[in-house]
């Protein structure tokens, strides 16, 4: 990643720790189907469309998924698939792979060890703004997140289907939190699943806020190079940041919808 935590921010904020590396896949399974019902609830699922994945803690060559056609809004952990680096599902109930999801985060989980959780979706305001073949200007605090830390995969040759394409986005992506794929929409990245949802969701709403912005006729006011700078690194745009800045949306899912944590812990070891 670009942007680091600044020092001394762990004593303020912590990610969790675990006792097993069960206790941990259960964890990241929990935050992972709870993800989806909050991408679902924003309206950000498209028919078949959009894919989160995380990467297995102990095998880590795999990354869990959602089944291809099962909805966002009715997404539960029992509901969730392994992957493995050659495109085989060695763990879940589902024996459906959207190869698009593989071909896309195969190929970033692989470039980018650092990276635990990748999301991609046809959020409508992110797929409208990656139809300019531009980057994200720094217009507002929230937009700052992205200042110099999202790049862009300038082709479109249809629906991914080849790991070939989807290293061409990883290279886009580069050391990065965020990449836009022109004519496409958008993709983001975290240390933790919860860092990468709190990063699409406010980059989907940066593309809202430039597209209103724009629409007026006038001139956006941009937020120059230092203030921006320094307003990523050290206020908004920090992993710890989007990982803490997550834990709104994850109470209020958890309250609406408790129904995704399906599965009781402690959970069996897992055996591929």
């Amino acid at each position: 990643m670009a942007v680091a935590n600044p020092p001394g921010i762990e004593k303020l904020i912590s990610y969790p720790k675990f006792d097993s590396v069960e206790q941990q896949r259960h964890y990241l399974k929990t935050i992972l189907a709870g993800a989806y019902r909050i991408c679902g609830k924003f309206g950000f699922s498209e028919g078949v469309a959009g894919h989160i994945t995380c990467r297995d803690p102990e095998h880590t060559d795999c990354f869990w998924v959602n089944p291809f056609g099962v909805s966002f809004k009715r997404m539960k952990m029992s509901d969730l698939i392994l992957v493995n680096e050659e495109g085989k599902i060695v763990a879940g109930k589902h024996q459906n792979l959207n190869k698009a999801a593989f071909a896309i985060h195969a190929a970033i989980h692989k470039a980018r060890p650092d990276v635990l959780a990748a999301c991609h979706t046809h959020s409508v305001y992110g797929k409208t703004w990656s139809a300019f073949g531009k980057l994200l200007d720094p217009l507002t605090q929230d937009s700052c997140i992205f200042y110099q830390d999202h790049g862009l995969y300038d082709s479109y040759m249809g629906v991914v289907d080849d790991l070939s394409e989807g290293e061409q986005i990883g290279i886009a992506l580069s050391d990065k939190k965020a990449v836009i794929l022109q004519n496409h929409g958008l993709l983001t990245v975290g240390h933790s699943i919860e860092e990468c949802i709190f990063w699409f969701v406010t980059m989907e709403r940066t593309c809202q806020s430039q597209l209103l912005a724009e629409a007026t006729g006038n001139e956006p006011i941009k937020i120059g190079h230092e203030v921006a700078l320094n307003t990523r690194n050290y206020e908004v745009g920090f992993p710890l940041a989007g990982y803490f800045s997550f834990q709104p949306m994850w109470q209020d899912i958890v309250h609406e919808q408790p129904d995704f944590m399906d599965i009781a812990a402690p959970e069996p070891p897992l055996v591929l």
